[in-house]
């Protein structure tokens, strides 16, 4: 087990974790554009689309580019990437649970609360992903909120590391925390078996992570009774 993961967004204030001590944290996962917040991040997550001209010029033995072909059959194995939320901050902190199956998921950079003055990312201005239209991105916050519940049936603690407005609902805390946090009191297994059950019972089956393949076949209303389901789950937590 490796306890602590940050998931590294792009996200304005992603310029903090500049001046954190690497020992805070056991995995730090680099989602697009954000390996280059610091030179020690252990894994550089992306798309299948994302421009070779944007990876990193180069990367050490201690680390690792995690792919579509890594990241699709652990976001299957938490029901798919439709329902877990087709944007990179989801995709990857499924990966990492699955993964490393770590005691504490951390975010910063990841808030998916974009102003309209000023930077967007902390390298600029960019495109607003998780805002697209995109049927499996109806609800940010009933996403996190499903990744959290996950994550707590698993025995991981989400967290967020951003004191900026959010769409994620975690606990907020300081990386020099991450160390001292303990396993979820409360692991909500049945609620979140009782709504998996829910989702598989739809049959939006796409193993290859490319919903989009089956657009046809997908109801967004019934999506967002997934959702509703999830947030209201988390509020019960």
């Amino acid at each position: 087990m490796q306890d602590v993961v940050v998931i590294l967004g792009s996200g304005p204030n992603a310029t903090e974790a500049q001046s954190w001590s690497r020992d805070m944290f056991d995995h730090l996962v680099a989602l697009n554009n954000a390996w280059r917040v610091r030179d020690d991040w252990s894994h550089f997550i992306h798309p299948e689309d994302f421009p070779e001209e944007r990876y990193p010029p180069s990367q050490s033995s201690a680390q690792n580019e995690v792919t579509y072909q890594d990241y699709v059959p652990q976001n299957n194995a938490f029901g798919g990437v439709l329902f877990a939320g087709g944007t990179m901050a989801f995709t990857a902190a499924y990966w990492a649970l699955g993964a490393f199956k770590p005691k504490v998921l951390a975010f910063i950079g990841c808030d998916m609360v974009y102003p309209t003055v000023g930077h967007t990312h902390f390298y600029g201005t960019g495109a607003a992903d998780p805002l697209r239209e995109d049927v499996s991105l109806q609800s940010l916050e009933a996403k996190a909120a499903r990744l959290g519940l996950i994550a707590a049936a698993h025995g991981c603690t989400c967290v967020n590391l951003s004191r900026l407005e959010s769409v994620l609902p975690y606990e907020r805390y300081h990386a020099s925390q991450l160390r001292d946090l303990s396993a979820p009191v409360v692991r909500p297994v049945f609620a979140v078996n009782r709504i998996q059950r829910a989702e598989a019972a739809l049959g939006y089956e796409a193993p290859s992570g490319r919903y989009w393949d089956i657009l046809d076949q997908i109801d967004p209303e019934k999506i967002t009774q997934i959702d509703q389901m999830w947030l209201q789950a988390y509020e019960e937590t």
